[in-house]
């Protein structure tokens, strides 16, 4: 990056630090600092000042400071502030205004990460790009991602999490967008929110820093939204399967890749199901308007690569094969996953693993029940982990079906993975989905 500890204390009214050394990297984790780099000690579950001196002996040359002055180290330069996560996001802020590359943003109940990755590698056929690593999207991983981008960064792809109403319009103002994406508006963190209407209006904080000239992308099937952006200065594109400015018709589909046409155009994404080409509906238009030709619009989405744990392939060790979708869920989200196995050709039999959807409120036991809705006898076998998943297994039990159902408390995991080891045959494909919190990773893990 091309910072200097002089220009920093100068953003932060401190002339008399007169270094013009240029400084590595930032980091608020002193075990990530490389030679010459600036610490940032963010409060956590421990003070990040009790790690400066470690920052230190792994290279750091300067660090925030909002403690006692005369507690500060001396062995080091020190750049005082009132608040360090602030001094943090304006720091950001002010690389970002420095290199000034092109910035969309993307945000959504789910579906965030994938659009992120496909917007990502359609913008990188035709410009120097960087995106959100992983699933650094909230307050701290949105400056970090931006401090993080190279200097000669053309276009800057960043994914927009939240779950309580405000924190989408701070990092709006922040990052002062090109062009911003709704994926869509499900039930994650209803809870907070209170309806999905509250969720419907938090999601459109995305637009507090978007560009008066800029482009807000919007699923076309969200009614809620519509009376959101009747008002907006910004041009407005709906997307959707079957209805809104830019369509899409599927027209081949399997477990590794989904093909369809956008005006008559043939494209193909790595991954299976409709809604990732809802997904690779937001990566079009954010790419055609930045300019993208059509051709590497194609090429990007045939080639992107997915962040992990997001609907992705694995084998198992007997051979089986695995979907891990277990990153985050939902009932949007699961149940379109479950609709999409469902409708899958597959060789052998079809289980799923279904743990509790968090944060969805007073009424998440009805929003569990409601998965039996995307369940028949088209699978085989379910494994239900999770207090609140109880709600699920009561509804299937009540079916006449011949469908297998299990449920499993949260602290039987070991029990869930033996079973699950015990009933898996080689030509079996399974499918797990839940949210992070319930750890189906080590449940993958296990498998393979």
């Amino acid at each position: 990056m091309n910072l200097t500890i002089k220009e920093i204390a100068i953003l932060f009214e401190q002339e008399e630090i007169k270094a013009e050394t240029a400084i590595s990297g930032v980091e608020f984790d002193s075990r990530n600092i490389t030679p010459g780099g600036l610490f940032v000690p963010l409060a956590g579950e421990r003070d990040g000042h009790d790690f400066v001196t470690a920052a230190k002996e792994n290279g750091a040359i300067a660090t925030f400071w909002s403690q006692d002055i005369k507690k500060a180290p001396q062995d080091m330069i020190v750049i005082f502030v009132e608040d360090v996560l602030g001094a943090f996001q304006a720091l950001a802020q002010y690389y970002l205004q420095k290199v000034r590359p092109k910035v969309a943003a993307i945000t959504g109940s789910n579906g965030k990460t994938t659009t992120k990755d496909m917007t990502a590698a359609v913008m990188a056929t035709q410009f120097k790009t960087y995106k959100t690593q992983g699933n650094y999207n909230n307050n701290i991983g949105m400056p970090y991602t931006i401090l993080h981008m190279p200097v000669d960064c053309e276009v800057l792809v960043l994914e927009m999490g939240m779950d309580h109403a405000g924190e989408l319009t701070e990092l709006s103002l922040l990052a002062q967008p090109d062009a911003a994406a709704i994926t869509i508006i499900g039930e994650a963190h209803i809870e907070n929110l209170g309806s999905r209407e509250g969720i419907a209006i938090a999601k459109m904080e995305i637009t507090a820093g978007l560009k008066r000239d800029g482009l807000l992308v919007i699923p076309a099937d969200e009614p809620l939204l519509t009376p959101l952006v009747t008002d907006l200065p910004q041009k407005i594109t709906t997307f959707g399967l079957n209805d809104g400015n830019l369509t899409a018709t599927i027209t081949a589909e399997d477990k590794t890749k989904t093909t369809f046409l956008i005006d008559e155009i043939e494209y193909t994404i790595p991954v299976i199901g409709g809604y990732n080409v809802n997904n690779a509906l937001i990566a079009y238009a954010l790419g055609k308007y930045f300019g993208v030709s059509l051709a590497n619009i194609k090429k990007g989405l045939a080639e992107f690569q997915l962040t992990k744990n997001r609907t992705e392939w694995l084998t198992a060790k007997n051979g089986a094969q695995i979907l891990s979708d277990v990153y985050n869920a939902n009932p949007t989200a699961m149940g379109l996953v479950l609709d999409t196995v469902a409708n899958l050709k597959t060789e052998g039999r079809k289980l799923a693993v279904l743990a509790d959807m968090l944060e969805l409120g007073p009424d998440s036991a009805d929003m569990h029940g409601s998965m039996a809705n995307h369940i028949d006898d088209r699978f085989n076998v379910i494994f239900l982990y999770g207090n609140e998943m109880k709600a699920l297994f009561n509804a299937l039990t009540q079916k006449d079906s011949q469908l297998m159902v299990y449920h499993f408390d949260k602290e039987n995991k070991k029990e869930l993975i033996k079973m699950i080891q015990a009933e898996l045959k080689p030509k079996d494909t399974i499918v797990l989905k839940g949210s992070n919190g319930m750890g189906l990773t080590e449940v993958v893990a296990a498998l393979i």
